[in-house]
């Protein structure tokens, strides 16, 4: 028992600590709703938003899901339902600017009650869901966080321009793309409201549709906010090239889709724990639109969505952060694009976006591609018209939207959020090919004369890539007979990796492989006293006089050499330092012994006595050892030349802690 006690003691005390730590994190949002004429009135109660240090007034986002497929994104809104049917009425809430977890959403279940007359008439569509000429759309209710799930609605209609009274086909949402390593996202759960069933999409993709680009492509940048990026239509897109960029899909057939008739799917993606945690790193989401009617065109949407750490509706971003650093030069053109949200009470008339340019950039070359508000140059504007300008300084530039009306989001009368939004998207070169290192920008956003509001840092980064090398070496391979080093002359061949072009400390790994001979122990003795020796050459015995012998023992020795560990530095594009450990080991030694006699010939011709000397070659003694002799070294190094990719020469001086040896080695590399 009262081991019991003391486990409930426990228990009590460990979820006491918990709740402390995190107090309403874990609270849901409640939803509350009265119902009056047949409409329902629906309002939420929520944790208290706890504001983030240094940011603007927290708020939160939401996004209503009634039951019978439809939505609205207002804080309270009003709904009345046409059929009499129990529904489950979810509440997505996100917070900005707070430092906790998003409420978690709990369903609750609504009686309708009894249908009346004024129902056909209510709840038009949400305002400004299908804004482009094509028959899909899609919308987010934030931008992901990792460790968050997301809500996805997936719109499609039945255009004036298809022609038809009613539609059969498919749509298809497309996710997880390729460029990623890891997969972003897991389809949790996906809920219908117009009898649409799971298809498979690949008889679809074998059909060999082909998409024309409309010349308003959508493609969708904010969490709630449906933008349009014009696009002049330059080539046709295949389907199934589309689909290929994207690891997994989920499709849905309909029927009966009426002229004009708006249809909604409710889609919960949840990050993976592989989620790019790189919050500059936009990913792309796409819905395909595949009618059974062959006459009819197929549609293609695409949503590109940033990965952040907190909700924050002031964002900036670098589109395509991670770049290749071989593919960068002077005339690479980046694409920034920075967001703003009117959050206070009342409109804002100018807005004054600052961007930190850092000096790698050349600001003239800066272009305005797309704003939202759409402006057009203050340079060739009215006076008062709506315009934007842009202002150069020495370490910034400020695009300023002048004589804007950009509502507030806590303005009165104001319900859509999309309202209160705002981008400006540039393009920018750089001033000369820059350095392998990471590339910080940051904006200042000034609603009308209050305090900025400061974004993240939006940061390009290189890939790593990899440098291959060539290195043609002399002084080594080293045998592991280290009492021989001094000896040693010989050119290697050997290969090198690391990665491509570093401006930091970073690794590098080498092998080598080579044989070469040595010559040693050459040893001659002379007789003190000279002797006669009968040599057997053949069948003949023949005598003479043995003055010495001489001694030659001749090595050939394949050696490995690998530099599995390296630390090096480039001071500059001309210099560079390392070091490392250099591992020897002989892998097949064949050592040759060969004795040589001196010897002296004594002849008689005509009876006069001819002396003459010889050297005859004694049988030599062959040995095979093959043995697995290792010998490690430790070494410094310096290159000069084009350190980073190109030729250089380097000196490495070599030390063996178990014998006290030290050599120099000196060798040309070339960096691929």
């Amino acid at each position: 028992m009262k081991k019991l006690l003391l486990i409930t003691f426990c228990f009590i005390g460990f979820t006491a600590v918990n709740a402390q730590i995190n107090p309403t994190d874990t609270l849901p949002a409640i939803i509350n709703f009265t119902k009056a004429n047949g409409a329902f009135s629906f309002n939420s109660v929520l944790r208290p938003l706890r504001q983030i240090a240094g940011a603007p007034t927290p708020f939160y986002n939401y996004f209503w899901e009634f039951g019978d497929g439809t939505f609205s994104f207002e804080q309270n809104p009003t709904h009345i339902y046409k059929d009499t049917t129990d529904v489950d009425v979810r509440l997505f809430a996100t917070n900005n600017y707070d430092d906790g977890k998003r409420p978690p959403t709990r369903p609750i279940k609504i009686k309708t009650g009894v249908k009346t007359q004024m129902m056909a008439s209510v709840n038009p569509t949400p305002s400004g869901f299908f804004n482009g000429a094509g028959n899909i759309a899609l919308k987010s209710n934030c931008m992901p966080k990792p460790g968050d799930d997301m809500m996805l609605i997936l719109g499609y209609t039945n255009k004036p321009q298809n022609g038809v009274h009613s539609l059969n086909g498919t749509i298809a949402l497309l996710y997880n793309d390729k460029q990623f390593a890891s997969n972003n996202f897991e389809l949790a759960e996906n809920r219908v409201y117009n009898q649409e069933t799971p298809a498979d999409l690949k008889p679809k993709l074998g059909q060999s549709f082909t998409l024309q680009q409309n010349l308003k492509q959508p493609v969708f940048y904010a969490s709630i906010n449906n933008e349009l990026k014009t696009v002049i239509p330059t080539k046709k897109i295949i389907l199934k090239d589309k689909a290929n960029e994207f690891r997994d899909a989920q499709a849905w057939h309909f029927t009966d889709l009426a002229f004009n008739q708006e249809r909604f799917v409710f889609i919960n993606l949840k990050t993976t724990p592989q989620m790019i945690k790189d919050t500059n790193a936009v990913v792309k989401i796409s819905a395909v639109f595949i009618p059974d009617d062959i006459n009819i065109a197929p549609d293609y949407f695409t949503m590109e969505l940033q990965i952040v750490a907190s909700h924050d509706p002031n964002k900036m971003v670098l589109r395509h952060s991670r770049m290749n650093y071989r593919l960068v030069g002077k005339s690479r053109e980046l694409t920034y694009k920075v967001r703003f949200q009117n959050t206070g009470k009342g409109p804002a008339k100018k807005v004054d976006v600052a961007v930190l340019i850092p000096p790698i950039f050349n600001q003239a070359s800066i272009k305005i591609t797309n704003t939202k508000p759409k402006l057009i140059s203050c340079d060739s504007a009215y006076t008062n018209q709506s315009c934007i300008s842009l202002n150069k300084s020495t370490d910034s530039v400020h695009f300023v939207f002048n004589n804007i009306y950009l509502p507030g989001k806590q303005q009165k009368g104001v319900n859509n959020a999309d309202s209160t939004m705002g981008f400006v998207e540039y393009k920018i070169k750089f001033n000369k090919k820059p350095k392998k290192l990471p590339i910080a920008s940051g904006a200042a956003i000034v609603f009308d004369k209050n305090p900025p509001i400061y974004t993240n840092r939006a940061v390009g980064r290189f890939k790593m890539g990899l440098s291959p090398g060539i290195i043609l070496g002399y002084g080594f391979p080293f045998k592991t007979d280290n009492s021989n080093y001094l000896n040693n002359r010989n050119l290697v061949f050997g290969l090198s990796l690391a990665p491509y072009a570093p401006h930091k400390l970073y690794w590098q790994v080498e092998a080598y492989m080579g044989k070469f001979k040595e010559s040693k122990n050459f040893e001659t003795i002379n007789e003190v006293k000279q002797r006669d020796t009968v040599i057997v050459q053949g069948n003949t015995e023949k005598r003479y006089i043995l003055n010495g012998k001489n001694y030659l023992t001749v090595q050939n020795v394949l050696t490995i050499n690998a530099v599995p560990v390296q630390l090096r530095y480039n001071i500059n594009k001309f210099i560079g330092i390392g070091v490392g450990t250099l591992f020897s080991l002989d892998v097949y030694n064949n050592t040759k012994k060969t004795r040589t006699l001196n010897l002296t010939s004594n002849n008689f011709v005509n009876g006069v006595l001819n002396k003459t000397d010889v050297a005859l070659e004694d049988k030599s003694k062959e040995e095979n050892l093959k043995y697995t002799n290792l010998k490690t070294q430790l070494f410094t190094d310096l290159q000069i030349g084009l350190v980073r990719v190109g030729p250089s020469i380097g000196f490495r001086y070599m030390y063996d802690t178990s014998t006290n040896n030290n050599r120099m080695a000196t060798y040309i590399n070339w960096k691929f």
